[in-house]
Formats: structure tokens, sequence, C-alpha cells
């Protein structure tokens, strides 16, 4: 098995949920935004990973890697919305070249079963802008882009592409589209882990909320990679995109910092911000499809998911103990 990105939040805990399985599980890194910390460490010390630290965006890899691979999970791209609006051209170019090499090395394999794409929630924020949506929001929702000066637009082009890639590579393929993952170990510049370090940092008793009535549902990352796997492993994902997430426990920006302080149990008041420039007002996936596909049931509620986050943030970063990725 090969997952490219793999020392990132996603392919940790995918290879950690997988690690007890009977295949060998290389993990393909260049460590850009990732960050080899005591966890990965410990990871990769069992047999049956092996890290490779390269840069997938050279071709030479190409020919550099196994050709046994029965699994490739491709999670590596420029990803993060604060990334996205700084370097909106290297999104584009780097994550068409990255997934144009992954696919390259799919085709070189002699037992390949699935390649499996990790796309994302923002491919429904074009028809969100100009339509409306339909929530929960099915996958059969027709996709429209979103104002191409828009740096944010090019996360979105570059995975709807993407999309449009596999679904005509001729290989056996399955697409996800994430929605609002979160848990330990997934960098400080996301919604979660950004609200609680402000919460427990807070020397003023105020903490900044954007976008205060957007609304979000959020999927804990071991009920997200449960569905992965399932999906990767079912004959009836072959050609097929489905969402990731819940489409239960929608909250508000304002909702979800209140549980946050009400979990660390601080005197904190919210200071309601500006709204984030082309953040979508609501996102709620439908995941019908995938329940129709796989046997899944959700392990960890909100409640459960952010007190588990709360308490890996307080001991390994907050405290300062462990480095982060950003």
């Amino acid at each position: 098995m090969l997952i490219t990105g793999g020392a990132g939040f996603i392919g940790y805990h995918l290879t950690n949920k997988l690690m007890d399985s009977d295949c060998q599980i290389d993990l393909l890194d260049n460590f850009s935004r990732g960050v080899n910390d005591k966890h990965l460490i410990n990871l990769v010390e069992n047999e049956k990973i092996n890290l490779i630290n390269v840069d997938l965006l050279q071709p030479a890899i190409i020919d550099q890697l196994d050709q046994d691979y029965v699994y490739i999970y491709h999670l590596a791209a420029v990803i993060g919305v604060q990334h996205v609006l700084k370097v909106p051209y290297d999104v584009l170019t780097k994550n068409y070249i990255l997934l144009q090499n992954a696919l390259e090395i799919a085709r070189r394999q002699k037992k390949l079963e699935r390649f499996l794409f990790v796309s994302t929630s923002e491919v429904y924020a074009g028809t969100l802008n100009h339509y409306g949506l339909e929530f929960p929001t099915p996958e059969t929702t027709p996709l429209t882009i979103s104002n191409l000066q828009q740096a944010r637009t090019s996360y979105m082009l570059s995975k709807i592409y993407g999309e449009a890639m596999c679904q005509h590579s001729k290989l056996p393929v399955t697409i996800i589209r994430p929605h609002n993952f979160y848990g330990p170990r997934m960098g400080l510049s996301h919604v979660i882990p950004e609200l609680m370090k402000k919460v427990i940092g807070t020397d003023n008793g105020l903490v900044e909320v954007y976008s205060i009535k957007h609304k979000r549902t959020f999927c804990y990352i071991t009920d997200a990679v449960e569905m992965i796997q399932l999906l990767a492993e079912s004959d009836q994902a072959i050609a097929e995109s489905y969402n990731i997430g819940n489409d239960d426990e929608e909250i508000t920006m304002g909702e979800l910092a209140k549980k946050v302080i009400d979990l660390t149990g601080k005197d904190v008041t919210i200071t309601p911000m500006s709204t984030t420039p082309g953040s979508p007002e609501r996102r709620c996936p439908s995941i019908t499809k995938l329940k129709k596909a796989v046997s899944y049931v959700k392990q960890y509620p909100l409640e459960k998911g952010l007190q588990k986050t709360l308490d890996w943030y307080c001991k390994n970063v907050f405290s300062g103990q462990e480095i982060s990725a950003v």
C-alpha cells in the first residue's frame, strides 16, 4: 500500500488504523507542511511501515517506487485556506503535477485494486454561490466554479480537474470529498484547533470568532478513516465519488466556540468578527450514498471528538512539549 502525503493528518491516522493489517505500508511525504514528531516516529518503528521522504512533484520518484502496490491513497496536495490564499498559482500547478505523477505510479502497478483520490467539499462552493444548494448536499449536485479571479477558487478548480483526471484514467478509482475532518495532529491552521488555541491562550478573557453564523458539520478523524478504508475496499465504490463527513449535528461557528469554551472550563467571552472571504455560509454533506455502499456507524459524536482533540492538544502542543504542523 502507498499513501502519498502520508505523514500528514489524514495519512497518519489512516496508517495508524491499517497498521494491524497484513499489508506493507509506504508513507510518501516531503514534509513541506507535515512534521516528523514523536507520534510519527513511533508509528514508523513498526516494521510494516516505511517512511519515504521524497518530493512527489519530481517525476524521478515514479521509477523509484515499487510496482506491487494493491492500494494507493493519494492525499498529497497544497491545502488549507491560509495557504491557498497566499499561493493560488502553486495550488493549480502543483496539485495537478502531484496527481499526474501519482496516477503514473498507479499505472505501473501489477496488482492495483484501488486508487483513492482525496478531493474536497469545496467542489460545491461555486454551486452554492451561484444557485444555492440542497442540504444535506448529495454527490449528484452539478458542480459550478466560482470567480476565477478569487484565490480560493484555485483549490476547488484543482480538485474538480483532479476528479476528471481520475474518472478518465481507466484505473480502478474511488473519489472522496472530505467535509471538515478534525482531530489530533491536524495542525493549527484549522478551525477547531485554532479555536482551542485561542481559548486556552487568551489573556484578556476574549476570543475572536470569524464567520460566527456560518454552519458546518464536523467529522472526527477516526470516523473519517473508517469510511475511507471501507470505500477503498468496496467493489461498489469503483469509479464513484463519495462525501465523507457527518450529516447531523450541524452547528454555527459561534456555537462551536461555545462548546470549546465549555470544555476548557474557562471564563471566556466571544467577540464576533467579520466573515471570512469565500467561506460558504453552510456546509452539510449527504452521506446516504456512502451508507448504501458500506456498513458504517458513527462512533464519535461532536462533543466526544472535541474532548479527545482538546485533550491531545493540551498534552502535546499547548504544553510546548511537541511541535505541530501549521
